[in-house]
């Protein structure tokens, strides 16, 4: 029955025209008729063993299939672990040495700018400013020449977009410069935490992100900590005060305004994409004009013509160098706040200031007394606990 179903519909119609091609001839037409059913017999065996193996075969293969599928299926999943915990840990890094490259610029930044405005006693901020940014434009754009890195040609509709976000980094680096003429680096520190407090307010009511009891009393104690330093100040200047107080607000409004404003911009771009040193190359470029006219609004164009600071190789130098860590800083902020979010960019910023708060008393020989120093000591460790809560 199986050779005749396999073979089928040709070996019928052998039978059949046999039978037909023979008539009368009874015995000659069984004769044939048997030789033709063993010789149909012989060829079908092998083709009946050979479906009965094809059988049997497509019979375990199912099972054989099904542990092969769940064999691939673990090892599938533990590929996608194993990318997973590769691609977390490499994010882990990423954000890690972006916040240490932060940090150090950082905190290099300010002590270098406070021993060139206090030191030296030069007075002139915003030249100061223009010059670390002219520093950093004029390196950006040797590496690009030299194919070293690759920048986005600043188009105009680019640098529309990135205008808004320009002025508040400009007015963010002369408060700073300001405030830093006035008030001691330590009390800065401690002051730049009311920025932790703006941005999460700014947080919460721009992108609805809402924090834990644990952050906001960790806010709270910031708050407590800036104004009970400031009460036992020492040196307390109100004007100084008044500028980190500006400080503060354009350092929250630039960390969350940069990402949306970065997001907008790569639309505006040729490749789509926007990477740090075009970033740091179109802040600095559009800083340059604003920061000329600021000069003759703030007068300082008299002071650097009559200035002898300006005569002093030494002193290039240390503005030189302080134009490479302008470029540092720029850089390692953008990279960091890709990496991480404004909070974090914020909460960063301020963990930093321990060992900050330390050099700035120990290299200027800061006066301060016990009082001053314990409202310090607990604004440091409000920032501690405000990390911590963070994390959690």
């Amino acid at each position: 029955g199986v050779s005749q179903d396999f073979i089928d519909p040709v070996g019928r119609n052998i039978i059949s025209d046999i039978g037909k091609g023979s008539p009368g001839g009874g015995e000659r037409d069984l004769k044939i008729n048997h030789q033709l059913n063993s010789l149909l017999d012989q060829v079908s065996s092998p083709v009946r063993r050979d479906l009965v193996s094809r059988a049997s075969f497509g019979m375990r293969t199912p099972g054989n299939n099904d542990e092969i599928d769940v064999e691939s299926g673990r090892i599938e999943k533990d590929r996608e672990k194993a990318v997973r915990s590769k691609k977390g840990i490499a994010l882990y890094n990423q954000a890690l040495l972006s916040g240490l490259a932060y940090c150090f610029s950082s905190c290099s930044m300010i002590l270098v700018n406070k021993y060139v405005l206090s030191s030296y006693g030069f007075n002139a901020g915003i030249s100061l400013m223009l010059y670390q940014n002219l520093v950093s434009v004029i390196i950006v754009s040797l590496l690009s020449f030299l194919g070293l890195i690759t920048t986005e040609p600043l188009t105009w509709r680019l640098m529309k977009v990135w205008l808004p976000v320009n002025v508040i980094f400009v007015g963010m680096l002369i408060t700073s410069m300001f405030s830093l003429k006035y008030i001691n680096v330590a009390m800065v520190t401690v002051l730049k935490n009311v920025t932790n407090v703006i941005t999460a307010i700014g947080e919460m009511y721009l992108f609805n992100k809402h924090h834990d009891n644990r952050v906001w009393a960790a806010l709270f104690l910031m708050i407590i900590s800036a104004i009970s330093g400031g009460i036992t100040d020492l040196s307390f200047h109100a004007i100084g005060y008044t500028w980190q107080f500006m400080n503060c607000c354009l350092t929250a409004s630039y960390s969350l305004t940069l990402r949306r404003i970065m997001d907008t911009a790569k639309q505006v771009t040729k490749s789509g994409e926007l990477n740090e040193f075009s970033m740091v190359l179109l802040n600095n470029c559009l800083s340059l004009p604003l920061g000329i006219f600021l000069i003759f609004v703030f007068n300082e164009v008299d002071y650097l013509l009559h200035t002898p600071l300006l005569r002093l190789p030494t002193f290039w130098l240390v503005l030189t160098f302080s134009g490479f860590l302008g470029l540092a800083i720029s850089f390692t902020s953008m990279w960091f706040l890709h990496q991480t979010g404004a909070t974090t960019y914020s909460l960063v910023g301020s963990l930093n200031k321990i060992p900050l708060s330390v050099a700035g008393i120990l290299l200027f020989k800061v006066p301060t007394s016990l009082e001053n120093s314990a409202s310090i000591f607990f604004g440091l460790v409000a920032g501690v606990f405000f990390a911590r809560a963070k994390m959690r």
